[in-house]
């Protein structure tokens, strides 16, 4: 697992997102429309391609792709 594969993950699963678009210190609230529809979205995609369950504390803590990336990870060790 790296933050590019990560990132080219969203990226598809977000139609809206322009490929390449995405850094691993962009702010992904300010990148597209940041709601509960795309939060559920990005839960699904994380919890089918990495088996890694993101709860809504997850989002709170992170501000970056790379946060998110860095939780992701984390609870992937345990």
């Amino acid at each position: 697992m790296n933050i590019e594969d990560f990132i080219l993950k969203i990226e598809n699963e977000f139609e809206d997102l322009t490929p390449g678009k995405l850094k691993p210190e962009s702010k992904f609230r300010d990148i597209f429309d940041w709601n509960s529809v795309n939060a559920l979205t990005m839960i699904a995609m994380v919890d089918s391609e990495y088996d890694v369950m993101l709860v809504a504390q997850d989002f709170q803590k992170s501000k970056t792709i790379q946060d998110l990336f860095n939780i992701i990870t984390s609870k992937a060790k345990k």
